[in-house]
């Protein structure tokens, strides 16, 4: 796997903090970002319906582009720059990995990167994230801990 960076068997975690803008806003730029480092990535959620709304979001974002990406329904997973999966898989041997909802991820170290996505209304999605930052820690993982301001843009806190 390509790392892009000389990253080791140790992913960094960052988690992101929704406070401001809902996850169909903020999740297509951050993909962007990742595709624009030239990785892959996986987007895994814990409801269909949840996959299915960022699917169409993901083609109508923005107006004059969208983002490559597909699902198991489309197939071809392997020729897939951003793969979106209820499956703990990685059939696009992505770098990073998007965890979504309450989707979890047992082998991180297949990753250069985890990315947590989580709601401030959502209190079972703070505690996993908590939970997972604990472990991270533990395990002497990099961990970043991303708020976004007022102006709408992202601020490392930790």
């Amino acid at each position: 796997m390509s790392d892009g960076g000389g990253a080791e068997a140790r992913p960094e975690f960052w988690f992101y903090h929704l406070e401001r803008q809902p996850l169909q806003a903020v999740l297509p730029v951050l993909v962007e970002k990742t595709l624009a480092r030239g990785w892959r990535a996986s987007l895994r959620f814990s409801s269909a319906e949840r996959l299915d709304a960022i699917d169409t979001a993901l083609w109508t974002y923005r107006e004059e582009s969208f983002l490559p990406h597909g699902t198991a329904r489309d197939g071809h997973a392997d020729r897939q720059p951003v793969f979106l999966t209820l499956e703990e898989a990685n059939p696009n041997n992505a770098e990073v990995l998007f965890l979504l909802e309450g989707a979890r991820e047992n082998e991180p170290e297949r990753f250069v990167r985890v990315i947590r996505l989580f709601d401030d209304a959502d209190d079972e999605a703070k505690a996993i994230a908590r939970d997972e930052w604990r472990g991270a820690k533990a395990a002497g993982r990099p961990v970043s801990y991303w708020r976004q301001e007022e102006s709408g843009g992202w601020k490392k806190f930790a």
